[in-house]
């Protein structure tokens, strides 16, 4: 008895390592990724930690810096936040009332989140754009963070089918075959992966620091490309990784005839 019930606790134990890891994602979700004159101005946005294809969520402290360019500038958004819940767990939400034309690139810095089965620190640095009123000027401009996707695609407007590029940035400069997490946000819980491996995609950059993505299924889509910081955080009085996440969503749609 004892004998089997040490080989079953190894047998769980090793199709628990084999087992494909969630993947984390930092989530900025607008209502609209894009806004027409003749649409409501006043768009809400969701920001929220979690796993984005199980629904299965993480709490999400304040975040440490949550802002809006636009035209070139950037407007700080953080007292406008107010709690709210997304998968069931902590998350924040804001209305923001869009004014004028302009790509309005918003961007989340949390606060770095403990992840004890990983043994590191994550802190993604999330981002997405709103394409208002026909404006596209500025869709490519870098924020100039820690870490962050430049789209090579235009990050709204987009058919199912598009191919999406992006350039992965490390303190200014390309990251040449960093690894890039790409997952669909099942909001409503109705798509199914066949197995594990399929939840999320996994692809790298290419020497230019390039990656590129073809998306099959209309939604919101998450891209994440993980690097590890030169930097160490305490825990526990002992210094620990941190892993950055440069994240940006994008919606596809459907092409109607």
């Amino acid at each position: 008895m004892k004998k089997a019930s040490i080989i079953l606790a190894i047998l769980l134990s090793i199709s628990i390592s084999v087992m494909p890891c969630l993947a984390h994602f930092g989530m900025v979700i607008p209502s609209d990724s894009m806004v027409m004159p003749e649409d409501n101005r006043t768009i809400s946005i969701a920001i929220s930690f979690s796993h984005p294809f199980e629904g299965i969520g993480m709490k999400l402290s304040r975040p440490g810096r949550f802002m809006v360019m636009v035209n070139g500038k950037t407007q700080e958004l953080i007292t406008g936040l107010r709690q709210s819940k997304v998968m069931g767990e902590q998350a924040w939400q804001l209305d923001y009332k869009i004014n004028r034309p302009g790509v309005y690139t918003f961007f989340m810095e949390p606060e770095p989140y403990w992840e004890p089965a990983e043994d590191c620190y994550i802190i993604h640095y999330t981002k997405t754009a709103v394409g208002a009123f026909g404006s596209e000027e500025g869709w490519d401009d870098p924020l100039g963070i820690k870490t962050e996707i430049v789209p090579l695609t235009r990050p709204f407007g987009l058919y199912t089918g598009n191919l999406f590029q992006g350039v992965v940035m490390l303190n200014g400069g390309p990251v040449p075959y960093a690894e890039v997490e790409v997952e669909y946000y099942n909001k409503d819980g109705k798509a199914e992966a066949p197995t594990d491996y399929m939840i999320t995609q996994v692809l790298k950059s290419d020497s230019n620091g390039v990656f590129s993505y073809t998306v099959p299924k209309a939604g919101w889509w998450g891209f994440a490309a993980l690097n590890m910081s030169d930097e160490k955080i305490k825990h526990k009085g002992e210094n620990k990784d941190v892993e950055l996440g440069a994240v940006i969503w994008v919606e596809f749609h459907e092409w109607k005839d």
